[in-house]
């Protein structure tokens, strides 16, 4: 089992990053992939979990151990799969999500993607009163400005798409996210998920 990878970011898209390790192109799914544009063409660390199924070996990544472990204790959650935990991971909002599990917030917990009312129950369940995440801050990498706003937005709206959210949610979103000047995909991301939240 892998735990991390040492390389150089050459390439990210709205599903995944692409890792070269010493000349093997590693294709890592992670929650944001704009998240790492300010480490592109250069050596990162990228922190993986590996899932073996009978049709696919699969990378996830993470940008350190805390954001890793929340995501296996995620997947740990029957009804909970790899990739809606990382939609949960993107919303960058882990005290409203522990917040939301210590106080059995339902109905914010099935603002997920994929998450509905008995597996936001099974989370509380099995979650409840079981994060220290102290270092929560720490998840976040410094963004990059982006060249085009429109690019940055359009970039965005894919990689919440590989998350799992419907073109209807993100339409009542997207006019409010054009309106909002300067950001990058990452910011984005961020935006949509906090406006997508409330």
């Amino acid at each position: 089992m892998f735990e991390y990878l040492n390389g150089k970011l050459v390439k990210i898209s709205p599903t995944h990053i692409v890792v070269d390790v010493q000349g093997v192109g590693y294709l890592v799914s992670v929650a944001n992939p704009y998240a790492w544009s300010a480490t592109m063409n250069t050596e990162i660390k990228v922190f993986v979990h590996q899932v073996i199924r009978e049709d696919a070996h699969t990378l996830y990544g993470f940008i350190n151990e805390s954001e890793k472990s929340l995501f296996l204790r995620l997947i740990s959650v029957s009804g909970i799969g790899p990739k809606s935990a990382l939609a949960i991971i993107a919303a960058s909002d882990n005290e409203g999500l522990i917040n939301a599990i210590d106080s059995n917030d339902i109905k914010y917990l099935t603002k997920f993607p994929g998450v509905g009312k008995k597996t936001a129950m099974q989370m509380v369940l099995d979650l409840a009163g079981k994060f220290d995440l102290t270092s929560s801050s720490a998840l976040t990498i410094n963004p990059v400005s982006a060249d085009s706003n429109n690019v940055a937005l359009e970039e965005a709206i894919e990689a919440l798409q590989a998350l799992g959210y419907r073109a209807t949610e993100l339409k009542k979103v997207e006019k409010e996210l054009a309106n909002q000047k300067g950001l990058t995909s990452e910011e984005y991301i961020k935006s949509a998920l906090k406006l997508m939240m409330k």
